[in-house]
C-alpha cells in the first residue's frame, strides 16, 4: 500500500483541556490540533458567527473606491465590472453586479476568455473604453498588472482593482487597490477568495450609501467561489461557508437549481465536498473548454428554462473536460517520468490545452510528490500553469524569476505564467534549481496529519459529535483524521469504472464499520489479518441512503 509519513498530532496541554471542562476531550484535542489555543477561540469558531467577520472599511483603500464609484453613479458614468474566468472569478463579477445593480448602476459585465489569459488585458480595456466605460472595477484580478493600469488611467479610464492574488514590489496605479494582502493592509484576515473580497467591497459600498448589505443575500456565491478557490475555510471564510451552505441547501437562483439537479445532487446534502467535486468542476469546465462567461449567465439568470439549458451544456462540457485532461495527463505523465530525479517537474507540449493545464500540474503534483508546470509550448510565447507541495512557494519561485516573465501570479501552491519561448529553458533550469535547493534533504513522501489515535471500537456517538461540530471542513480545517490499530479486514471489493476503488468493511471487537478508499491501485488487504488504517469520518451515499463510514486514507499490515 502507499506509505505516507505518518504525524499524529501531539496530546493537547492539560491546563489547557481543564480550562473549559464543558468541552469533550476530543472535541478539544481537534480544536487545539487547528492552533485553537484558548477556550474564547474554540466558542468563537464552533459558533461560526459574525464575530469572525470583520468592518469591511478595514479594506486597504476601500475609501478611495467609494467614492469613485459614488461619483460615477452622480454623473450616470458606465461602469464595467472585469472578471476572470474561474469559478472564484465568475462568482466575485456575479456579486459586483448584484450589488452595484441595487443602486441603479450603468452596467458592462466582462468575463474574459482564457485565449486571453488571466488579468486585465489592454484591448479589452481599450474596447471597454470605446463602449463608455470610464470606470472598470476588477473582479479576482488585476493585481500584477501594471503596465495595462497605467495606460488605462493614462487615456482617462479609471480602475478599481479588488483582488486577493500577492501583490508585486511595484503597485498598479489604480484609483485603488482593495486586496487584504495589500502591504499596507490593516484587514485582519488576509485569505478572502477573491469573491469574499468582492463581498465586503459591496458591503462597505453599500453600508455607506445607506443601504441594507442584505445580510447574507450573496453568500451562496461566496460559498461556490471560496470553496473552490481552495481558500482556507478559517476566519470569514468559515462564517461565509457556513451561512452560505445554508443558502444553497435552499437554491433561489433558477440555474443553479438546474445546476444541482444535472448533476443529480440532493440539495439538502451539499456541502465542501459537493461543491468541490461536483459543482466547482461544472462551473469551472465552461472556462476550460468554451467559454466562462456561460457559467456566469447560469448564476445570473432568473429563467429556469434558460438555466435548464445552460445547466445541460455545462454537464456536457464537464464530460470534455475529463476526456482532455485524461488524454493529455498520458502524454504529461510519460514527460515527467523522464524527469523523475528532478525535483521539480516541468512539461511542455503544442498539444496541451491551456483549459486543462492546471488540472494536469495538479494531478503530475500530487502523483510525483513534487511542484509541476505544464506548459502549452507556442511559436513565439508560452503559457504555464503551476501546482505545488506545501513545502515549496511556487509564486515565490516565479517572483524571483520576474525578469524572464511576461506576467505571471497566482498563491504558494497554485501560479500561471506567460513567456516568450526563448526564455523556457532558463526559466525551468531556474525553478529546478530553486527546488532543488529548497527540497533538498527532504522526504517527500505524501504525509497524512492524524488528529489522535482512536481504537475503532471506541468510535462511538460522542466521538461522531465532536467531528460534526467542526464542519464545514475543507481546506485549513480538514476532516478529523484518525488512526486505528489492530483493525481486520472483513470484506473488501474494487468498486467504481476502472475498478480503481476499494469498499470494504472493517471490524474491532465486536464493532463494524464500512469504508471506501478512493484511488486505490493497491492490492487488496489480506482479510482477517490485523491492519492499522488511518481514515476520516464522511457521510457515505449509496441506495438512495446516507450513513456514517469511513473514508480510508492508508492502510498498512500491523506491526507484528
Amino acid at each position: 500500500m502507499t506509505q505516507h509519513i505518518l504525524k499524529v498530532a501531539a496530546p493537547a496541554p492539560p491546563e489547557l483541556l481543564s480550562a473549559r471542562a464543558s468541552y469533550p476531550p476530543l472535541l478539544a484535542q481537534l480544536l487545539y490540533n487547528r492552533g485553537l489555543t484558548s477556550p474564547q477561540d474554540w466558542d468563537c469558531f464552533l459558533a461560526g458567527d459574525e464575530r469572525l467577520c470583520a468592518d469591511p472599511m478595514l479594506l486597504p483603500e476601500i475609501g478611495q473606491a467609494i467614492e469613485r464609484i459614488r461619483r460615477a453613479l452622480r454623473n450616470g458614468e458606465k461602469i464595467a465590472v472585469y472578471g476572470d474566468y474561474d469559478t472564484d472569478g465568475v462568482t466575485a463579477t456575479a456579486a459586483i453586479v448584484e450589488g452595484l445593480e441595487t443602486l441603479g448602476a450603468d452596467l458592462i459585465p466582462y468575463i474574459p476568455h482564457r485565449q486571453e489569459g488571466h488579468g486585465l488585458q489592454i484591448p479589452v480595456l481599450e474596447r471597454l473604453y470605446q463602449q463608455g466605460a470610464t470606470l472598470v472595477i476588477t473582479a479576482d484580478s488585476g493585481t500584477t498588472c501594471y503596465p495595462e493600469v497605467d495606460r488605462a488611467q493614462k487615456r482617462g479610464q479609471d480602475i478599481i482593482i479588488t483582488d486577493h492574488h500577492s501583490p508585486p514590489d511595484v503597485l498598479p496605479p489604480a484609483v485603488a487597490l482593495v486586496n487584504p494582502k495589500h502591504p499596507n493592509s490593516v484587514y485582519p484576515f488576509r485569505d478572502l477568495a477573491g469573491v469574499g473580497v468582492a463581498y465586503k467591497f459591496v458591503q462597505g459600498l453599500l453600508r455607506s450609501l445607506g443601504k441594507s448589505d442584505t445580510a447574507v443575500s450573496g453568500l451562496d456565491l461566496v460559498t461556490l467561489g471560496t470553496v473552490a478557490d481552495v481558500a482556507p475555510l478559517r476566519g470569514e471564510n468559515r462564517y461565509f461557508v457556513k451561512q452560505g451552505l445554508r443558502m444553497l441547501r435552499q437554491p433561489h437562483r433558477p440555474g443553479l437549481i438546474e445546476l444541482i439537479g444535472q448533476a443529480r445532487l440532493d440539495p439538502e446534502a451539499i456541502d465542501t465536498d459537493a461543491i468541490a467535486c461536483v459543482l466547482g468542476p461544472r462551473l469551472n469546465a465552461a472556462g476550460r473548454v468554451q467559454h466562462a462567461a456561460l457559467s456566469y449567465q447560469l448564476l445570473m439568470t432568473g429563467d429556469a428554462i434558460e438555466g435548464r439549458r445552460i445547466a445541460v451544456e455545462l454537464e456536457r462540457l464537464n464530460q470534455e473536460r475529463q476526456r482532455l485532461t485524461e488524454q493529455a495527463l498520458v502524454v504529461a505523465r510519460e514527460m515527467a517520468q523522464e524527469q523523475k530525479d528532478s525535483r521539480l517537474l516541468l512539461v511542455a507540449s503544442r498539444d496541451f490545452s491551456v483549459g486543462v493545464a492546471g488540472l494536469v500540474a495538479g494531478k503530475l503534483a500530487e502523483e510525483f510528490r513534487r511542484p509541476a508546470v505544464v506548459v502549452r509550448y507556442g511559436a513565439e510565447t508560452c503559457r504555464g500553469s503551476c501546482r505545488s507541495i506545501p513545502e515549496f512557494d511556487m509564486v515565490g519561485a516565479l517572483k524571483e524569476c520576474s525578469q524572464l516573465l511576461l506576467r505571471y501570479g497566482g498563491h504558494p501552491m497554485a501560479a500561471g505564467f506567460n513567456i516568450a519561448t526563448p526564455q523556457l529553458k532558463d526559466l525551468q533550469q531556474r525553478l529546478q534549481d530553486k527546488a532543488a535547493r529548497a527540497l533538498d534533504g527532504l522526504d517527500l513522501r505524501p504525509q497524512l496529519q492524524v488528529d489522535a489515535q482512536m481504537p475503532l471500537e471506541q468510535l462511538d456517538g460522542s466521538a461522531i459529535a465532536a467531528c460534526q461540530k467542526l464542519a464545514p471542513c475543507g481546506f485549513g480545517n480538514p476532516y478529523p483524521t484518525f488512526l486505528s490499530p489492530g483493525v481486520r479486514v472483513v470484506e473488501a471489493q474494487q468498486v467504481g469504472n476502472s475498478r480503481a476503488h476499494l469498499r470494504l468493511k472493517f471490524k474491532a471487537g465486536r464493532i463494524v464499520w464500512d469504508g471506501i478508499y478512493f484511488r486505490c491501485d493497491e492490492p487488496v488487504p489480506p482479510r482477517d489479518t490485523p491492519m492499522d488504517i488511518v481514515y476520516s469520518l464522511r457521510v457515505g451515499h449509496r441506495s438512495g441512503q446516507s450513513r456514517m463510514e469511513l473514508q480510508v486514507l492508508d492502510i498498512q499490515p500491523s506491526p507484528t
